[in-house]
Parts: C-alpha cells; structure tokens; sequence
C-alpha cells in the first residue's frame, strides 16, 4: 500500500477525491489549510471527512492568506451572487495562487513522507473560472515537482492525482455515492450563514444544487438545516 497525501477542504470535490484514491489502495495523509477563509464551517467539514474516511494522519495547517488579500473569501468584500457561470471572466472568490500554496504544502509532506503522490479535487468543467484548476497547472506542479526536491534530483517521481478533472458536478455525486459516500458530511457554500446554511446562491451552491439535480439526487446536506432556527 502506498501512501498519499490528499488536499482535504471539506468540499464534497476533495471527499470524493480523497475516496477515490483510497479505493485505489492508497493509504491516506490528509492536509488542511485555514488559510484566512470567511467560511470556516469547512474546517469542521474536513474534520467530519477525514474521520470518516479513516485518514492515517490529518494535520490542519495555517497560512493566513488574507493578510495578502485579493479575494472575496479572505475579505470582506461581498461574495457574488447569481452571476452567470458561462463568463471567461475570473469570479473575486479566486484566491490568488491558493492551489500552488497548497500543493507546495503538500509535496512538502509528501517527501518528508516519502510518498511520491498527491491527490486534489479540482475540476476543471465546473471551475467557476480558477485558472489553478485547469490540467495545464496540474502537469506544469508535477514539472515542478521533479526540479524542486531531492525526491525528484535523485530520480524519483511525484503524481498529482486530479482525479475529477474531466468529470461534471453530477458524475462528482454518482461517484460519490457509488462509494457510499455520505455528502452530508460536506460543505461548498462560499457564504454561509452563522450556523453553516448555506446560501444557495453563491457559484459554489448553485454548482453544487445542478449537479445533484442533474443527478437525480437528494442533496442530504439541504435536510440539516430545514429547520427555522438553524441560522
């Protein structure tokens, strides 16, 4: 069994991702970063993930980028609702170079590891325009990967697995739930309200209601906060 260390946001894209490698076999380093984000409930979520999936080690890691600003979600600044998903334009939810930092991150543990793969949930169909989820950044780290390390001077390899970057939101759910996936555990909304409720018009929710529309499928996430009081 190999070991791999997996990006856990607590998004139903990084769960899904994670459990797809291990039904791989490969043994699970999970690694999330509070990085100044407004929606922490995802903390909690990747913690609830990460239990569930029987992860060897999960280590939560900070780097603080709101100090550089730039983004929606690392600020104050509205995040956009309703706003049409077919535009080039890229959303201000991007954080600048986030997926870079992260996936430093996490070569970083690998090689101390001495693992020599990486998985990440992103996607390249429904990526609200994030130019760090598109297969070109993907090959252009593991480029990188083999120069910046002794790993890699010494003739060793790193994979970036990506395993949902050609896959749409409701293929993401079908094989989640393949899996026995419980996605209630999860959290996409960008702008929560104080109890977690998600607002359901940010890009990750409206994302994230097609897709499991698109599949036939009861969001089980909607049910935990039918309630009037849950805000």
């Amino acid at each position: 069994m190999s070991d791999a260390v997996v990006l856990l946001s607590g998004g139903l894209d990084s769960y899904t991702a994670a459990a797809i490698a291990q039904a791989e076999g490969f043994r699970l380093f999970a690694l999330t970063v509070r990085y100044g984000q407004r929606h922490v409930r995802e903390i909690e979520a990747a913690r609830a993930v990460a239990a569930r999936l029987g992860v060897e080690q999960h280590v939560e890691f900070d780097v603080d980028l709101s100090v550089f600003g730039g983004s929606s979600l690392t600020t104050s600044a509205p995040v956009p609702k309703n706003r049409p998903l077919d535009t080039p334009d890229i959303p201000s939810t991007y954080v600048p170079a986030r997926n870079t930092v992260f996936l430093s991150l996490a070569l970083a543990w690998a090689e101390t590891l001495g693992a020599g793969d990486i998985v990440i949930g992103v996607n390249a169909l429904d990526y609200s325009g994030y130019p760090d989820c598109r297969p070109e950044f993907i090959a252009a780290f593991e480029r990188l990967a083999a120069l910046a390390t002794a790993r890699g001077v010494g003739g060793g390899t790193f994979r970036v697995h990506a395993p949902l970057l050609t896959l749409g939101k409701a293929d993401i759910i079908r094989t989640g739930q393949a899996l026995g996936l419980d996605s209630g555990l999860t959290h996409s909304c960008y702008d929560p309200g104080p109890a977690g409720r998600p607002c359901g018009q940010c890009d990750s929710c409206v994302l994230r209601a097609a897709g499991f529309a698109q599949a036939s499928i009861a969001d089980p996430l909607l049910s935990r906060y039918s309630g009037p009081d849950s805000d």
